[in-house]
This record gives C-alpha cells, structure tokens and sequence, in this order.
C-alpha cells in the first residue's frame, strides 16, 4: 500500500512537470489505478493543460473513476469562467455518458461565445439528452446554425445528425431564414441527416447552389 501510495503522488507530481510525455504518463498512471483523492487534481489539470493529447488522457483517468466521485467536481467546472475548464469538462461528462449530468447542460452553454465550449456542449447534449427532450434540444441547436468556420458547422451538423429525424422541423424552419449562411447550413445538414454518405464538403456545395437560386432544397419548392 505504500508503494501504491508513493506511485500515485509521483504521479500528480508528474502531472505538473514541464515535458508533455511525462504529463502523458502521468495520467495514465492515475487513470490505471483510480483513487477518488485524486480526482480534484485531474480535473483541476484539465483546466490548464495546453496539449490535446494530455487533456484526453486526463479525461480518460476522470471516467475510470466512478460517477459518485467526479460529477459534482466536473459539473462546477462548466460553470467555471476560464474557457478550457468547460469545454474540457462537457468533454468529459460526455465520455462518462450519465444523464445525471444533463440539467447542467444549459442554453447558456450550447451558445457559448467560445466556439470550443460550444461545440463540447453540443456533443454533451446529444449524448445526455433525456428521452422525449430531443425536440427541445433541437431548437436551440439549430439557433447556432451557419455559425463559424467549416469545423465548428461540421460539428454542430453532427451533434443535429445525431438526434435523428426529430431535427426536421427546426432544420425546415432555419431553410426559410433571411441569412444565407443560416440557410445553407440548414439545407446541408437535411441532406446528411437524409444521406450520411454524402460528405460535409459536398452537401455545403449543394447547399450553396441550391441557395444561391433561391430554392429550398426540397421538391416543389
């Protein structure tokens, strides 16, 4: 037990060091042999940790550990006022996947000013949402629609994917908005959810054309 003891505090120490590969291990350490004391820690590296690889791996450590000990942490943290801090954990509350964890799943939150919280709160919610809230879900996705650059509109079509044909409504609603962007992003999305195999770049382009003559997308229209 000691031995195990004297690991795990090199290991939080390890998570401080200046070298990335030794961050890397560090909480892949902690990760292989979980103990709640050192939750706090993990999610408090989150927070500050530049490299992906590293952040990832904090996140793998967190969902070892069982939901009792890392919720409440993880749900302070998306309200917490550095950027990474939320994003980093939505990212991992949807790892773990319970639902317990979806009232903190705010439309604060899925319009976040900060891009990368935005789009780790649309992935959240897609896989948190409660049965029956899809629909509401939906509505306020679809207000963030021809946000951004090309990575951020791939994730939000993604995360309006993933609800499946509920998204239709909202979707058909955003192809009549005055903004061109909005419109196109709409009209896209409709043609992935109908055709997965299509290829974002693909329906943006369609999307584009379809707009551009001032057509809806949709047969006899």
């Amino acid at each position: 037990m000691a031995e195990q003891d004297t690991d795990g505090m090199r290991a939080l120490q390890g998570l401080e060091d200046d070298r990335s590969s030794v961050r890397l291990r560090a909480a892949m350490t902690v990760g292989t042999t979980p103990e709640p004391r050192f939750v706090g820690k993990l999610i408090e590296r989150c927070a500050i940790e530049p490299e992906f690889f590293v952040r990832d791996m904090l996140t793998w450590a967190l969902a070892r550990h069982p939901v009792s000990v890392t919720l409440t942490g993880l749900l302070r943290e998306v309200r917490s006022e550095r950027a990474q801090a939320r994003s980093q954990a939505l990212h991992t509350l949807s790892k773990i996947g319970d639902r317990q964890a979806w009232p903190a799943i705010t439309r604060e939150l899925l319009c976040d000013a900060d891009e990368e919280v935005a789009r780790s709160a649309w992935r959240a919610a897609v896989v948190l949402v409660p049965e029956g809230e899809e629909s509401g879900l939906a509505e306020v996705l679809a207000t963030q629609l021809g946000r951004g650059e090309r990575e951020t509109q791939l994730s939000l079509s993604r995360a309006l994917v993933g609800l499946g044909e509920v998204v239709l409504p909202a979707l058909r609603a955003a192809a009549t908005a005055a903004d061109p962007h909005v419109r196109t992003h709409a009209l896209a999305t409709e043609r992935l959810l109908r055709d997965p195999d299509a290829g974002f770049e693909f329906a943006i382009e369609e999307a584009k054309r379809v707009v551009a003559l001032g057509g809806s997308g949709r047969a006899g229209q």
